[in-house]
């Protein structure tokens, strides 16, 4: 009687009870731990770590684009397109300045004024400015 019934109403039973075993070992063996104080510095060391990628980027890029924009300039035997070409190096190099120079900001200077922009009158305490 046990057979017809597991046989008739669940004939797969044992495959969804092996892959939910097999995904709760994965979730207890997997599962990472942050150590940090509290989230501020670990949002703060995850956006420079961000930018320091970001930064490595753009300048490699910058510098791939510049290398083609100056071939194509000393290539090139009309004026129009050389000067366009020095007119897209100058866009690129400015293109660069500005996105790191937000990252700069956003990842260096902006933790600067945290406690000046608080509803409490004495500024944020943070477990780290108690004694």
């Amino acid at each position: 009687m046990r057979n017809i019934f597991y046989n008739k109403l669940c004939p797969n039973l044992h495959k969804y009870y092996t892959f939910i075993m097999i995904l709760t070992m994965f979730m207890c063996f997997f599962n990472t731990i942050a150590y940090a104080s509290n989230i501020f510095d670990a949002g703060k060391a995850l956006i420079i770590d961000i930018y320091t990628g970001i930064v490595g980027i753009s300048t490699v890029l910058a510098g791939c684009m510049s290398a083609v924009a100056a071939i194509g300039a000393k290539l090139s035997n009309n004026q129009h397109k050389i000067d366009q070409a020095w007119d897209w190096m100058r866009r690129i190099w400015i293109a660069w300045a500005i996105i790191n120079g937000i990252g700069a900001f956003i990842a260096y200077i902006a933790p600067l004024f945290k406690d000046y922009a608080t509803l409490e009158p004495g500024g944020s305490t943070t477990p780290t400015d108690t004694p």
